[in-house]
């Protein structure tokens, strides 16, 4: 048995949920990219795939994942939510362009060392952070 789905059958076993090919198939798709997606995609591949699935069991096991540190959710803060694998993922955080659509990944350790010192000033440890910059193209 491979790492990762011993991996998933314990977590769906932590969350009292049964380790199914439909579990699998949406790690398997998730893992499968690096892209940014929402579940609406995951779900419409795996149907292309020809593999049945339901809405439902896509969207139950994107957010056991998302709960167990497996897949990150990006809220694009009109509603939508988009997920990214984040096994052996290192830290980045994201430019959005409002118009394309496209999203960057960046990572400046400048940017990083200025939030621990601010949070540190503050008299607090830094556990976790999401930084998303949302852009236009600049006018010419």
């Amino acid at each position: 048995m491979t790492r990762s789905k011993s991996l998933l059958i314990n977590i769906l076993r932590n969350e009292g949920l049964r380790y199914t090919s439909q579990r699998r198939a949406v790690w398997d798709e998730l893992k499968s990219s690096t892209d940014h997606r929402d579940a609406e995609d995951i779900y419409l591949c795996l149907r292309r795939k020809k593999i049945r699935v339901s809405r439902a069991t896509v969207y139950r096991t994107i957010d056991v994942l998302v709960k167990n540190n497996l897949v990150r959710k990006m809220e694009l803060g009109d509603g939508r939510a988009l997920y990214e694998p984040r096994i052996g993922d290192e830290h980045h955080d994201h430019i959005i362009c409002l118009e394309t659509g496209k999203i960057t990944e960046f990572y400046n350790e400048d940017l990083e060392q200025l939030q621990e010192k601010i949070v540190k000033e503050r008299g607090y440890e830094l556990v976790r952070h999401v930084h998303q910059l949302f852009v236009r193209p600049l006018k010419k």
